[in-house]
């Protein structure tokens, strides 16, 4: 697998080795040993969850703290544009984002590590969209920022408005979350 550290610290794109004929294809979701070797999800996976949306839904940005989320990402069908924005408050990162293309195609997979939020553009007709996360979900621990915060300057491919949940819509602009809800920088992990 190709390991590709992005913009933001910790945020990597894994391309899988895919290995194809005229039957199909075979590739490795996750290999315990293999991802951890790049710091990606060490000390365990304990939740998966799978979204399926329509075009033009966007859903984001989320990030939970305390018991931060490292989230492994990857779409199983469609298309999406996925965004990871750096909110630990002493990185020297803060309120920067990266982003990729994740397909069912190109077979990428993008890891975002506890403390930062996400999100993502359904690109295609639909989606679905898989996720490995390092920590149970706490709604009580869910933090919502503006899709469209204009310091942090997300450029999503937006054909017109997106669909977005009511959470969404009344997610909260970074400069206005207290600094207690932000996530700390720690530079040994990924």
């Amino acid at each position: 697998m190709k390991v590709t550290e992005l913009s933001v610290p910790g945020v990597m794109m894994i391309e899988p080795k895919v290995f194809g004929d005229t039957r199909g294809f075979f590739l490795e979701l996750y290999q315990r040993e293999r991802y951890e070797a790049h710091g990606i999800g060490i000390g365990g996976f304990v939740q998966d969850n799978l979204s399926h949306s329509r075009r033009d839904v966007l859903r984001g940005l989320h990030v939970q703290n305390p018991s931060p989320q490292g989230k492994l990402v990857s779409v199983l069908a469609g298309e999406v544009y996925d965004v990871a924005v750096d909110i630990r408050r002493d990185s020297p990162t803060f309120g920067a984002w990266a982003s990729c293309i994740l397909s069912a195609e190109n077979h990428r997979q993008l890891w975002i590590p506890p403390g930062l939020a996400h999100g993502f553009l359904v690109t295609s007709e639909e989606a679905l969209f898989s996720y490995k996360c390092t920590a149970p979900y706490h709604p009580e621990a869910e933090l919502v920022i503006r899709w469209d915060d204009p310091d942090i300057g997300v450029a999503w491919p937006l054909r017109g408005a997106p669909t977005l949940s009511a959470r969404d819509i009344n997610g909260v602009a970074l400069k206005d979350v207290p600094p207690e809800r932000l996530s700390l920088f720690n530079p040994s992990r990924k």
